[in-house]
């Protein structure tokens, strides 16, 4: 694999990113990529490790020492037909997913790990500007159809993989694009909407049938799908934010952070806002929560010329570098991440509750706060209580799970302790639906997504080779 002994002449170089005062101008991507020459040195480096725990490390299983191997060889064709064996949305991982297999990459033992995210991208890159990414249609139909409910990337991997076995599979979307998450909760400077587009239009040109701006469960029913389909895939993701409920929370411009980035999107797009937009333009912004979707609220901030922006997290500020008493490798190690938009600037601290808002004329105006003492207790310290000027907070805590109301209420599946699907084996408890992505497993990673999805597909599979062909009984009987 690689070149031998490449590792250890050949150091990690990371792809460069666009200057910070040229790209907080803009919503463009980014990150760019290194010339190829450079890419092939990168991929020399992935050695023959005998067990290559990359495997491990992706939920994907990509074939990672195998596509590294042929960008090092300059086989660049044969390594997207690698990449896409395990992976539907390569363009979508290499962009937006934090690289568990570089953490789990054997070099990152003693040593700066493979690029392996960087080399990714440029080859479905490549492969798109080369051509040699066509729409492949089954070549059969089985005669079965299958609604997939939510069109992220659990729900669109699951409609791809449905498709390519030869079920007829029409994708549900309650917004007004094909997406979900990719198209209204990434911003455009890390995951361009052209590149979401793209494909779509090669999951339509190979025969997946879409179906954007239907709201299942309240434009057709539950009930509809089930007579309409011999197998339902819920992939409605995990949309309910979790709150934050203190003294002043209902107090005008304090929104969860999902509206504020769904209206920036669609700015982006040319579409019309609303008559009072959130925007933070000029504003003293607030954003609670240390995760991906806080330091997506702060690049879009970021862009709007916000007047200062501040990001609290609540648990303690992580070590720098891997905790091997906590996290040893090969696993994803729990360290403070710097986000590019972290790089852009705004202050952020740790360590920090919010006990109430308080503000003038219903709107809010100041954020109070105290530090804490840190996990289980997350009790205040005394003393530490301060005050911040907040005209607008953004709450990026998280997500609790699907929504239940609607669809998957009148569906009727039981769910697990913690308000996702419960399954056995992607099988929900109703025969003929199936979960998968983050309304199975809650709020959880990209390729986690697209793993699920395409585990789903299996399933729905295998149930239909099970019920013995098209002529199986409706999923209103067999639920019955």
């Amino acid at each position: 694999m690689g070149e031998v002994g490449g590792f250890l002449k050949i150091h990690r170089v990371n792809g460069p990113k666009r200057p910070v005062p040229e790209r907080v101008r803009d919503f463009h991507e980014y990150q760019q990529r290194l010339p190829d020459p450079e890419l092939r040195e990168q991929g020399a480096r992935c050695m023959e490790c005998g067990v290559p725990f990359c495997h491990q490390g992706c939920p994907l299983g990509n074939l990672i020492p195998d596509w590294n191997d042929l960008v090092y060889r300059d086989n660049w064709k044969e390594a997207i037909g690698a990449l896409h064996a395990t992976n539907n949305f390569p363009e979508f991982t290499g962009r937006i997913c934090p690289a568990p297999c570089e953490a789990a990459c054997v070099l990152d033992i003693n040593d700066d790990p493979v690029t392996i995210k960087q080399i990714e991208v440029s080859i479905i890159d490549r492969a798109f500007e080369e051509g040699w990414v066509v729409a492949q249609p089954p070549p059969v139909r089985s005669g079965r159809t299958v609604a997939v409910v939510g069109s992220g990337p659990a729900g669109m991997a699951a409609a791809a993989e449905l498709n390519q076995m030869g079920h007829e599979v029409t994708l549900y979307e309650r917004a007004d694009r094909i997406g979900g998450l990719l198209r209204y909760g990434i911003p455009d400077f890390k995951l361009e909407k052209r590149v979401v587009q793209r494909r779509v239009d090669l999951l339509e040109a190979e025969g997946v049938k879409m179906a954007p701006g239907v709201d299942v469960g309240r434009d057709v029913s539950a009930e509809e799908l089930m007579r309409s389909f011999d197998a339902i895939v819920i992939s409605t993701g995990s949309t309910v934010p979790r709150d934050l409920p203190v003294p002043g929370r209902d107090l005008d411009g304090i929104h969860f952070a999902m509206e504020y980035l769904e209206q920036r999107n669609r700015w982006v797009a040319g579409d019309s806002g609303p008559p009072r937009p959130i925007s933070a333009a000029g504003k003293h912004v607030i954003i609670i929560g240390g995760g991906d979707t806080g330091a997506d609220c702060l690049g879009n901030s970021h862009r709007e010329n916000a007047a200062s922006i501040t990001q609290y997290e609540l648990m303690p500020e992580p070590p720098g570098t891997r905790p091997e008493d906590r996290t040893p490798w090969p696993q994803w190690p729990m360290i403070k991440r710097t986000s590019p938009a972290h790089e852009e600037g705004g202050e952020r601290d740790w360590g920090v509750s919010t006990t109430h808002f308080s503000g003038e004329e219903g709107r809010v105006t100041t954020l109070h706060g105290a530090k804490v003492a840190g996990p289980p207790t997350f009790d205040a310290i005394d003393g530490t209580e301060f005050e911040v000027k907040a005209d607008l907070v953004l709450l990026a805590m998280g997500f609790l799970h699907a929504q239940h109301e609607g669809f998957v209420e009148q569906l009727g599946v039981e769910l697990d302790a913690r308000g996702n699907v419960a399954d056995k084996g992607y099988a929900a408890s109703v025969p003929g639906v199936f979960a998968c992505g983050d309304a199975r497993r809650g709020q959880s990673l990209v390729v986690w997504a697209i793993a699920e999805g395409r585990q789903c597909a299996r399933s729905v599979d295998q149930y239909f080779a099970e019920e013995g062909g098209a002529d199986a009984p409706d999923l209103v009987t067999l639920a019955s």
